[in-house]
């Protein structure tokens, strides 16, 4: 470890393209590789499953110096740690990668000699500054009924995306990687794309990934707390926990909501409490994830949980700071207006605004439709029988009254956030049409495809479905701009 710094400090320029090395050396190569993200933007956690109970490591050096996709002898190793597996048999291994450096393309190989995986490789970028990232909600690889078609949905959207946005530097998880928590062939299709092994993934929890061990098998995150208020359930047979970290300017914090009775409310806004009071200072904004879309447009809006937790988690947001939410959970796209203390922060905000200012204690709820095209939900007409709390918009009636933006279109979408130094700017992004790979329209799960219901032929992938520019606050000289959320996008163009 203490020659990391010499080892990988080596820095070169790097451009878009990324490598895979090629071929396994044994049947004990490690499987189901993924790169997670670290603690910080130097540092990297590589999970894996392994049928060794053996002493493993992550292999890693500058991509400059390998020579004929052969490391070389002063690679750095960081020892993994290897426990067994509680289900399917078999083990697990994770280990950080530490110390890279920025602007920096490395290769990296996991396992012992004689059993290495394939060769790997990723890129840092600079640590301070601008960046963007990537949010996919609910791939749930499984539940259209057929794997292999969901998982080609899920491929092609991290190759669109990726391609579109080559020096993304985050991929955000909205939950539900897969439909049934232990099984191994949703979670093969799931992480076989080889993007989860070039780009750091930044696992979220969600409803289906919950009910078994393999979601923690599969996942190593950082500065993770599992106590008892964070699991639904047991914690010897149910994934959970919340995790939080940093990039740049930005303090993620990830929390797991399948855990919401009994207190446990209350002690996530407690973790997050306790994490921006230590770590807020250093960034200038605040980004929390968790599955379960408390502003939902679809079939889960008016769950008792959701009920619950828009009662619980709105004000305390609002009061700790918090400037962006992303969810999944519904398998549609919504977009919140300027929401402050659980209600509308700006009567006067018009649906759809192309440009808002947050103004204190403003924020945006983002929830993310299907990545993959395994399972879509209709959007529903707000029902104050059900909720009194969440009927319609006065601006525009066929909206939950807390959504500026909500749409479906059974086409696969996915959220690109770029992070800049005095705005947010959020797109949700087509990453398909109407044909394949789209498992539910393939497999006649829905009865239309396409814009205003089908009526409007499907647009090309890479169009984007909404996009906003959020301008935060940032003390009173930002007050001036609490107009902004009620322009239209021509009478806004002055602030671009």
């Amino acid at each position: 470890m203490s020659a990391t710094a010499v080892v990988l400090g080596v820095t070169m320029a790097f451009g878009s393209g990324l490598m895979t090395g090629a071929h396994a050396e044994t049947s004990a190569t490690p499987a189901g590789i993924v790169l997670g993200v670290g603690a910080n933007e130097s540092q990297r956690v590589v999970s894996w499953y392994t049928p060794a109970d053996s002493a493993q490591v992550v292999q890693v050096a500058p991509t400059s110096q390998l020579v004929g996709g052969e490391f070389p002898a002063d690679a750095v190793t960081f020892s993994a740690n290897v426990a067994a597996n509680s289900v399917n048999g078999g083990y697990n291994g994770h280990a950080t990668i530490d110390s890279l450096r920025a602007n920096t393309a490395y290769s990296y190989r996991v396992g012992s000699q004689g059993s290495w995986s394939p060769t790997y490789s990723f890129k840092t970028q600079e640590f301070k500054g601008d960046f963007d990232f990537l949010f996919y909600g609910d791939p749930q690889i499984g539940s259209s009924g057929n794997v292999d078609k969901d998982g080609a949905g899920w491929k092609d959207t991290l190759d669109v995306s990726l391609a579109a946005n080559p020096n993304a530097e985050l991929l955000v998880s909205g939950g539900d990687q897969v439909e049934t928590a232990n099984a191994e062939t949703q979670w093969n299709a799931f992480l076989g794309p080889d993007k989860l092994r070039q780009y750091p993934w930044a696992a979220t929890i969600g409803n289906h990934d919950v009910g078994g061990k393999a979601y923690e098998q599969h996942f190593w995150t950082p500065n993770t707390d599992r106590s008892a208020p964070y699991y639904n359930g047991s914690s010897e047979t149910r994934s959970g926990g919340d995790y939080w970290y940093t990039y740049k300017d930005v303090l993620f914090i990830d929390l797991n909501s399948n855990a919401y009775s009994n207190g446990s409310d209350a002690a996530h806004i407690e973790f997050v409490s306790d994490v921006i009071k230590n770590h807020g200072a250093d960034a200038k904004y605040t980004v929390l994830v968790y599955h379960h879309a408390i502003y939902s447009p679809a079939a889960h809006a008016n769950d008792g949980d959701n009920k619950q937790r828009r009662q619980d988690f709105p004000t305390a947001f609002s009061k700790l700071g918090v400037d962006l939410v992303l969810q999944g959970h519904d398998h549609a796209y919504s977009r919140s207006y300027v929401i402050k203390n659980g209600k509308k922060s700006h009567p006067d905000e018009q649906p759809g605004a192309a440009q808002v200012a947050q103004g204190p204690g403003g924020v945006i709820y983002v929830t993310a439709n299907s990545a993959s095209g395994s399972k879509y939900y209709d959007l529903t007409a707000p029902d104050t029988t059900k909720d009194p709390n969440f009927g319609p918009d006065p601006l525009n009636p066929k909206n939950h009254w807390a959504n500026s933006v909500e749409n479906q279109e059974h086409v696969r979408t996915y959220v690109k956030v770029q992070v800049r130094d005095n705005k947010l700017v959020v797109e949700n992004l087509r990453s398909g049409t109407c044909a394949a790979p789209n498992a539910a329209v393939e497999l006649n799960k829905v009865k239309w495809c396409g814009p205003d219901s089908g009526a409007t032929p499907a647009q090309p992938v890479g169009s984007a479905v909404d996009k906003v520019v959020i301008h935060p606050y940032r003390g009173d000289g930002w007050d001036q701009r609490a107009d902004v959320a009620t322009t239209t996008p021509a009478e806004s163009d002055w602030l671009q």
